[in-house]
């Protein structure tokens, strides 16, 4: 498992922020800055748990997402927010921690790639 990003809820604004309607969310793209911070902003009836949108979160990259929750408390059920991305969030010591497995090995971006199956439920 490697550092991906840095997740961190915000009320403000960012220039050039991404919408995702599945999760009433705002965030930026990571890339944007040295740092891999992702600016997450949600809106009032954001599905997601409170945990994620009250407290920063580390995303790490792992080879298999299945293999990297086991022993772990999920927050976030595995699912795709993206083509080529399978995300989910585990609790660890109180602070929400995401994993993501790219599908596409050669796109670590998840901004293209491969068919996503359907997350199970």
């Amino acid at each position: 498992m490697k550092y991906h990003h840095m997740g961190i809820p915000t009320e403000v604004a960012q220039a050039g922020e991404i919408y995702l309607p599945r999760y009433k969310l705002y965030c930026t793209d990571h890339e944007r800055n040295p740092f891999g911070i992702q600016w997450m902003r949600y809106e009032r009836d954001c599905p997601l748990p409170e945990l994620v949108k009250t407290k920063a979160h580390v995303a790490f990259e792992v080879d298999d997402l299945a293999e990297a929750l086991k022993g772990h408390e999920i927050l976030i059920e595995p699912n795709s927010p993206s083509k080529g991305v399978l995300v989910a969030f585990v609790i660890c010591d109180g602070a929400p921690i995401e994993f993501i497995q790219f599908l596409d090995r050669g796109d670590r971006t998840g901004r293209s790639g491969g068919t996503i199956p359907e997350p199970q439920r």
